[in-house]
């Protein structure tokens, strides 16, 4: 009689946790490239030694064997079908036990299986099994040597991106959830979407290129609408999200582009997508982040004479913070060296061969400045790597004068920042991208990164400017070098209590000289309220004042703002604001000129979560949020939004005004579906206050 097959076990609680697998919410068989698997085959009757037998997974639109997507497997011939194994480990009665090893470099997607015996073929239902990048497979090209690494880096589903500026950093906890229902298959409709070849499914380098493209919408109708506008009414304001899940999942479902994302949103979206595929990746905050410097490394900073920036006139702009992704791969098409992390970013800014893409581009090539190297180095350098200069706008005469002030050289590009391995803190990966400033190493890659860029000539970049002639213009292209003081003159910004929303504003200016002699000095200080882009919002008051001071010696300014100057643009702008200080000291007599800016966050009372710190699976538990207002101010619109990942799905309460001194508590009662310990993220907003975040972890 015909050799027939009567059933498939694909094995999978055994193969899954072997594969690292087994989180991944999906009835299909979920493996990772390169690791064998096994299958328990059933046959109408004993399997014979002249039987034939063939086992074939296919990928791809019409699989064929000659293109390499038809993978046509027989166990009695042991041979190697493409980098891919097949061997019987246990033949007894009609039951067949196989073991199959995919190639290490095959192509990452879903592929169909069925089975061939002789002229039958049998289908298995639930026969799609999804292929995925391996990083414990030392053959894979996203091979990481180290456990700890893999369960941050592939395995974590929860983390934090950091955000807020330079000496203020926070974190922001966010819910990546690569193994939630639908989200794989989010990935693998990405992947298809992509319209790489199936060869490029096989490098981890097109594919982490392609997703960087995809997770915004800009030329593709990909995963998010970026929107810096300070309008979401059309949609979900970035500030809202506190996880990748319902963006993908919804994505998923109507095939059409989410409404809203900023960067962070992006990188949290795209770290779901790469640790979903299997390709090691973080979030990685760059605090100081240079943007559209036309590739010259330098950006133009433009006051007026009170020290209030002037946005309408610069082409460029530091954002207190930018988002994006380090992947972890082997470069086989750069030469020797530049394996590792590769930095990408899917938050449209500028195109990179026709498309809004970025990366992937070697850490390496950015710390040692050869920037020539593909992908988009010039572009990643020049965000951690480039120099402020300071320009004074006055009126002269009925015309605009611009005067250059000072130039900085070590502000851009500070404390690079993601969540450390196994920890919940953050570790500070600037020494990953940078040399230490001022150091050898830093000014030769610094010489040898602008052999390959543009230099900069100290022309201004303004819109306005490019036609005047420039008085104490510097055209000598090369480094830029820091100002340095005749007077020893310094200058400090700090806040002289909590900054609290509805609370007066008392913020202090402190001027200091240090060589002998008396000068007198020019001080202008200026308070903007300015989004996290830079974009200021608002201009809230200034001091202008005449100081004397005498050897070494200091004095202190204050700048004090009422609530009422900056109440109403919190509440009217739909984006988290900081506060900007900018300071410009002239001493008089001699040409000694500083600036100093800093920004600052409000500072917000806290949600406390109320919950056991045990519970078991399957049995309910009830989990609090409780929030005091404690400002003088109300909170209009309160919306509180709670997600646990294996615990209860997203869920949003609507707290409506919550008046000073008022208290608010949500309740939620969750019954835990996964074991091991999770964490509860909750955010709350409202229309005063863009994110007030908390999590907590319990162990089920």
């Amino acid at each position: 009689t015909d050799l027939k097959v009567t059933g498939i076990d694909f094995l999978k609680s055994e193969n899954c946790r072997q594969h690292h697998t087994d989180a991944y919410n999906i009835k299909n068989l979920v493996v990772r490239r390169g690791q064998p698997f096994q299958l328990q085959l059933t046959f109408s009757r004993e399997l014979k030694a002249a039987d034939k037998l063939a086992l074939r997974f296919g990928i791809g639109e019409k699989p064929m064997k000659n293109r390499g997507t038809l993978m046509s497997l027989n166990p009695r011939r042991e041979q190697d079908v493409g980098g891919w194994q097949i061997s019987v480990v246990k033949n007894s009665g009609k039951e067949c036990l196989l073991s199959v090893t995919s190639s290490p470099s095959a192509p990452v997607g879903i592929y169909t299986l069925n089975v061939k015996t002789g002229t039958n073929i049998y289908k298995p239902e639930n026969n799609a099994v999804y292929l995925l990048f391996n990083p414990w497979c030392e053959a894979d090209v996203v091979f990481l040597d180290d456990d700890a690494q893999r369960k941050e880096y592939v395995l974590n589903d929860t983390g934090y991106i950091y955000v807020g500026s330079a000496y203020n950093i926070y974190n922001r906890p966010w819910n990546f959830g690569q193994f939630e229902e639908f989200v794989l298959d989010a990935c693998m409709y990405l992947l298809d979407k992509s319209n790489l070849n199936l060869s490029a499914r096989r490098d981890p380098v097109p594919v982490s290129r392609a997703m960087s493209a995809l997770v915004n919408a800009n030329d593709d109708n990909g995963v998010l609408l970026g929107n810096w506008s300070g309008n979401y009414s059309k949609g979900t304001s970035p500030m809202d999200w506190i996880g990748s899940i319902a963006i993908l999942q919804k994505y998923y479902k109507t095939k059409k582009p989410v409404l809203y994302g900023q960067c962070w949103v992006f990188a949290g979206v795209l770290t779901t997508v790469m640790r979903c595929l299997g390709i090691p990746s973080r979030c990685v905050s760059n605090f100081n982040s240079a943007h559209d410097t036309e590739e010259n490394l330098r950006v133009d900073i433009y006051l007026n004479e009170f020290g209030e920036k002037l946005d309408s006139i610069s082409l460029d702009s530091v954002w207190n913070f930018h988002v994006w992704n380090d992947v972890w791969m082997k470069r086989a098409d750069l030469p020797s060296g530049f394996d590792g992390w590769q930095a990408i970013d899917s938050t449209p800014q500028e195109q990179s061969q026709g498309t809004f893409q970025c990366g992937p581009c070697p850490l390496k090539a950015i710390k040692d400045g050869d920037v020539y190297l593909p992908f988009d180095s010039k572009f990643v350098y020049a965000e951690v790597n480039a120099d402020k200069v300071y320009w004074v706008v006055k009126k002269v005469n009925g015309k605009d004068k611009y005067i250059k002030i000072s130039t900085e050289t070590r502000g851009i590009g500070v404390n690079i920042s993601t969540k450390a391995v196994g920890q919940n803190k953050r570790e500070d990966i600037t020494m990953e991208y940078k040399f230490p400033e001022g150091s050898e190493e830093e000014r030769k890659s610094m010489q040898r990164a602008s052999t390959f860029i543009r230099p900069s000539t100290m022309v201004p970049r303004a819109r306005f400017a490019s036609a005047l002639p420039m008085e104490n213009a510097d055209f000598r292209p090369g480094v830029l070098r820091e100002t340095v003081s005749k007077t020893g003159l310094q200058l400090e910004i700090t806040n002289k209590n909590a900054l609290y929303p509805g609370n007066p504003l008392e913020l202090a200016i402190t001027v200091k000289t240090s060589t002998p002699g008396s000068w007198t000095i020019n001080l202008a200080g200026s308070c903007q309220l300015q989004s996290y882009t830079g974009k200021i919002e608002a201009n809230l008051g200034y001091v202008k004042e005449t100081i004397k001071l005498e050897g070494r010696s200091e004095t202190q300014i204050p700048l004090k703002i009422a609530a009422d100057a900056y109440m109403g643009t919190l509440s009217s702008v739909e984006d988290e604001v900081f506060i900007r200080v900018t300071a410009i000291a002239e001493v008089q007599g001699i040409n000694d000129k500083l600036t100093k800016e800093t920004t600052m966050s409000f500072e917000y009372p806290p949600i406390t979560v109320q919950m056991p710190e045990m519970a078991k699976l399957n049995q309910e538990f009830s989990c609090a949020f409780i929030f005091k207002n404690k400002l003088n101010v109300p909170l209009d619109n309160c919306k509180l939004r709670v997600e646990g990942l294996g615990i209860f799905k997203l869920s949003t309460f609507d707290q409506g005004d919550v008046k000073p001194g008022r208290i608010m508590k949500s309740e939620i009662i969750c019954t835990p579906t996964r074991v091991g310990e999770k964490k509860i993220v909750a955010k709350l907003t409202s229309t005063q206050i863009k994110a007030i975040s908390v999590e907590k972890a319990i162990t089920i």
